[in-house]
């Protein structure tokens, strides 16, 4: 009878390789978004809580305010962006997960106007959700694209 008491829990079901999956599928559904510039389907994969840090600008943190940023950016003509996770983990938890990859961007300089393309590499951290989903909560790109030289100043 009292073996019955000391019993230890049964251990978490192994949920790693589906949720890696589940990342990976989320971010194939991300490029279509992005593909067909729906600002809010792409927002809509970020965590309330997210934050975005990409090339050049200063981090943009929560939901709201990273739909208002992609808002603007979906606007560009020019605009395209694609991205490919080459790694993807999950914690044996199961509620927190990454993926990292490389992606390229076409957009307009807001500056000289010009059409420019960069490309780099990416780092997703992700959260699971209470409905299974996994919603992003930092999203972070590095450009391998050197900054351009400033023109030379006339004497």
């Amino acid at each position: 009878m009292l073996t019955a008491c000391n019993q230890t829990p049964a251990p978490a079901p192994n949920t790693h390789d589906a949720d890696v999956k589940a990342m990976q599928d989320s971010e194939v559904q991300w490029n279509q978004e992005w593909a067909s510039k729906d600002a809010a389907k792409i927002a809509a994969r970020y965590a309330d809580d997210a934050v975005l840090m990409v090339p050049g600008g200063p981090p943009t943190s929560g939901k709201d305010a990273i739909l208002k940023s992609l808002t603007g950016m979906v606007a560009d003509p020019a605009l395209s962006l694609k991205f490919q996770s080459s790694k993807a983990d999950a914690a044996a938890s199961g509620d927190i997960g990454w993926t990292q990859g490389s992606y390229t961007l076409t957009l307009t300089d807001p500056m000289s106007k010009k059409v420019v393309n960069d490309h780099g590499s990416y780092v997703t951290t992700y959260r699971k959700q209470a409905d299974g989903s996994w919603k992003a909560v930092a999203d972070i790109a590095t450009s391998e694209v050197p900054p351009a030289t400033p023109p030379a100043k006339k004497h």
